[in-house]
């Protein structure tokens, strides 16, 4: 039981390769729509599908398909999946608010001394459902 046995954990490479696909779908949709690749999104905050939702739900699903849905393992699992998906639908979602909103008073009230900040940070209630099915997919089928 080592580092070995660790790159064999299938709830852990369920939850990265569901991420990829989120960040992977973030990065296709400029260029679809857009006609314009945006290197930015491979890594970005925000956007459709929710990564965050991604990786956790598909830890969760995977979690409770090799431990079983009645097991501790998934319960804690899957609470920590409702705290992340809430923190990025209303958290987050609120900073990147307010964020637009100091961004709109640095440029119209010329303060160059100040920088502008990130805005896209959070994710809307439809960004993070499509995350959490994109999850619960891969978990389900890896």
């Amino acid at each position: 039981m080592g580092f070995e046995s660790f790159l064999w954990n299938k709830p852990f490479w369920a939850a990265i390769l569901s991420w990829a696909l989120a960040q992977g779908f973030k990065t296709i949709r400029p260029i679809v729509t857009e006609r314009r690749f945006d290197a930015s999104r491979l890594t970005g905050t925000g956007g459709m599908p929710s990564s965050h939702s991604s990786l956790v739900m598909a830890l969760t699903t995977s979690v409770g398909k090799y431990n079983g849905f009645d097991s501790a393992l998934f319960a804690i699992s899957l609470i920590f999946s409702f705290v992340v998906m809430y923190d990025a639908a209303g958290i987050r979602r609120a900073a990147g608010k307010q964020a637009e909103i100091i961004n709109y008073m640095i440029e119209h009230h010329k303060l160059p001394e100040l920088q502008k900040v990130k805005e896209l940070l959070g994710h809307t209630p439809l960004e993070v459902f499509v995350g959490a099915i994109l999850g619960i997919v891969v978990g389900l089928l890896f």
